[in-house]
């Protein structure tokens, strides 16, 4: 198949992997990829359906794409990903110039499609489950075209078997199915040995990874081993030779046991920041949001992985506004996140979600001007602490990998510290992207820190000094 493509992605790390795999079949089969929308031959829509807003942005986009499709025979539109899955057939009623409307179970189907519907005309097929002939279909089984060289997403697992009351992932992801280790470790070597040194390990709720393999052993009567965990994910990527840094998103509190903790703490590779969503402070409306958990275990939690990691970054994920939450209730949040002292906080709006147990409780739907008034608030307060945070860094060498040159400012160089603190520098020349390096913090601003570059570090084995040119 010739032509050129564009892939655009809307949402989550998850979506970012899933197109990384589109783009490599999309590659793999003859296509080559461009960045400008005039060039293409076909435009790839990977979308996201948490919020509200990503059904806007998806059929306002392909309102303006149906002008870019009119205005050269052949072209064709693809929108793939979590709003397909949701919507089904529905994304063509809406907008029917769209060639192909695939879910998130058929990636490995993309450059099929996109073949057959040139031939046969529009086609949208969504799979049920990512199970195909009894095989289980994970993404990074997929050929991908990366952005990056140095840095790569791994699958570890994918669907969810949680109940949360506002989320829509489990009925557009399907259920919980973890990839067995060996795979796992098997391509973090292969990454490894192609020049990754970071990996960010990939699920929708990771730290329960494992608990269903041992059960697939006993359905299939097999002798039963104790199933993998997470802890010993951890353990056994972060020993693979060449990897520097391993990430993972995202856990859930009501699963995290200290072994995950002991397993980052005790395996150099494993990065000191640990994302660990909130979502509410109230006890009450952790249980209406079927979260599993209170706040002050939420809290406990927290204590022992600061125990065992002194310099450990925390995010964390907050909906402000869930249905029936009272003031008392909004006051607790604040409480609870002062007392967990985050490094960064995602605040979201809550947004009622077709097929959730949230959306019905329209009765309980708070007032829009109080939602907004809370927001606020607790925006004050959380950045209070990033910043805070922050300015306890001022003066300390960090370790960074370089992202490459801002795009605002060519001679301003970004990296990133362990605890995924994004770094401005300016280097006396340019750097790759991926070369890693220490840099000495000199200001602080509440989402980012300035730094000066002090030496280019080569690879962990070799640890080479670079000595840096004066200015």
């Amino acid at each position: 198949m010739t032509g050129k493509y564009v892939v655009r992605t809307f949402g989550c790390q998850m979506n970012e992997h899933d197109s990384e795999r589109i783009s490599g079949l999309l590659q793999n089969d003859g296509m080559e990829a461009v960045d400008d929308d005039s060039e293409a031959d076909v435009i790839v829509l990977n979308t996201c359906c948490i919020r509200e807003n990503a059904d806007n942005k998806l059929y306002g986009t392909l309102g303006h794409l149906k002008t870019w499709k009119a205005a050269r025979e052949g072209r064709q539109i693809v929108v793939a990903g979590c709003l397909s899955q949701k919507d089904k057939d529905g994304v063509q009623k809406r907008a029917p110039w769209v060639d192909v409307v695939m879910g998130t179970h058929n990636v490995h189907r993309t450059a099929e499609l996109v073949r057959e519907s040139r031939v046969h005309g529009p086609i949208t097929e969504i799979y049920d489950e990512a199970v195909n002939d009894d095989h289980v279909l994970f993404p990074s089984a997929l050929p991908a075209r990366r952005e990056t060289t140095y840095n790569a997403w791994v699958t570890i697992q994918i669907g969810c078997d949680n109940t949360c009351a506002y989320c829509i992932v489990p009925a557009v992801r399907g259920k919980e199915i973890s990839r067995p280790l060996d795979d796992i470790e098997r391509e973090v070597a292969e990454l490894a040995a192609n020049g990754v040194t970071e990996v960010t390990l990939l699920g929708q709720n990771v730290n329960s990874y494992g608990r269903d393999l041992s059960l697939a052993e006993r359905r299939e009567g097999a002798d039963v081993r104790p199933s993998p965990r997470f802890a010993e994910l951890l353990r056994r990527v972060g020993a693979v030779e060449g990897i520097r840094r391993v990430r993972y998103t995202s856990p859930h509190p009501k699963d995290m046991r200290i072994d995950v903790l002991e397993a980052m703490a005790q395996t150099p590779a494993v990065c000191e920041h640990l994302h660990y969503p909130l979502q509410s402070g109230s006890d009450r409306v952790l249980s209406l949001m079927h979260r599993g958990y209170t706040g002050a275990r939420y809290l406990e939690r927290l204590v022992d992985a600061r125990r065992l990691m002194p310099d450990l970054a925390v995010t964390t994920d907050i909906i402000v506004g869930f249905p029936g939450e009272t003031e008392d209730d909004f006051v607790r949040t604040l409480e609870v996140a002062a007392a967990a002292d985050f490094d960064s906080t995602y605040t979201f709006i809550f947004s009622p979600r077709e097929g959730t147990e949230a959306a019905t409780m329209v009765e309980s739907f708070v007032d829009p001007a109080v939602v907004a008034d809370r927001f606020e608030r607790l925006r004050t307060v959380v950045e209070r602490s990033a910043l805070l945070k922050h300015q306890a860094r001022v003066g300390r060498t960090e370790e960074i990998v370089v992202e490459g040159p801002s795009k605002r400012d060519p001679s301003v160089f970004t990296g990133r510290t362990r605890q995924n603190k994004l770094v401005h520098f300016s280097p006396v020349s340019p750097l790759r992207a991926g070369t890693y390096a220490s840099v000495e913090i000199v200001r602080a601003a509440p989402h980012f820190l300035q730094g000066e570059l002090r030496e280019v570090l080569a690879e962990p084995s070799h640890r080479i000094r670079i000595p840096v040119a004066s200015a």
